[in-house]
């Protein structure tokens, strides 16, 4: 398995087409399809701020190499109802890329970018009990988990549990 050099960068209009396909192509985001969704969405949202917003954001993940985008990282403002707030981030790869070292790192380089420029002193991250991959990118990635968040999410006609990780801003950057 090599190791591929990758990078964070913004979205570009061009980048709009793979939204697209996370939003209607069935089994394309793996674990997180939940229905089809409006596939001019990611059109009028990048119209706003181009994914730039000061509650929440994406990030293309790009292979430097291939200069092509794998997926992206994506955050969002939280509060647990307080005045505290938190950032959650998500991740979502073309299947092509998967197992190849990307989500652990491009998820490390979001949380580095969010804590460099933003002074919010938690961000999390969930995943499904039996994405293991994705389990173990979190703890590469400088994630605690912090542990089960039970019946959290409507998935495939079910009610599922959830596994939910955090990285301070104290806790080590991997990078």
């Amino acid at each position: 398995m090599s190791e591929h050099s990758i990078r964070l960068r913004p979205v570009v209009e061009e980048d709009l087409a793979m939204f697209r396909r996370f939003a209607t192509e069935p089994g394309l985001i793996g674990l997180d399809w939940t229905g089809f969704k409006d596939p001019q969405a990611p059109t009028r949202r990048y119209a706003i701020d181009s994914y730039l917003g000061a509650d929440s954001g994406r990030l293309m993940v790009e292979v430097e190499q291939e200069q092509v985008g794998a997926g992206f990282v994506s955050w969002a403002l939280r509060d647990f109802g307080g005045p505290t707030k938190h950032w959650e981030i998500g991740i979502a790869l073309l299947p092509e890329w998967r197992g190849h070292e990307i989500g652990w790192r491009a998820q490390a380089m979001l949380c580095d970018y969010l804590f460099t420029h933003t002074p919010l002193q938690r961000i999390q991250a969930g995943t499904h009990p039996e994405n293991i991959a994705e389990q173990r990118s979190l703890v590469k990635a400088g994630f605690q988990l912090e542990g089960v968040v039970r019946a959290c999410e409507f998935r495939d006609g079910r009610w599922c549990d959830g596994y939910l990780y955090s990285r301070l801003r104290s806790d080590p950057s991997p990078l």
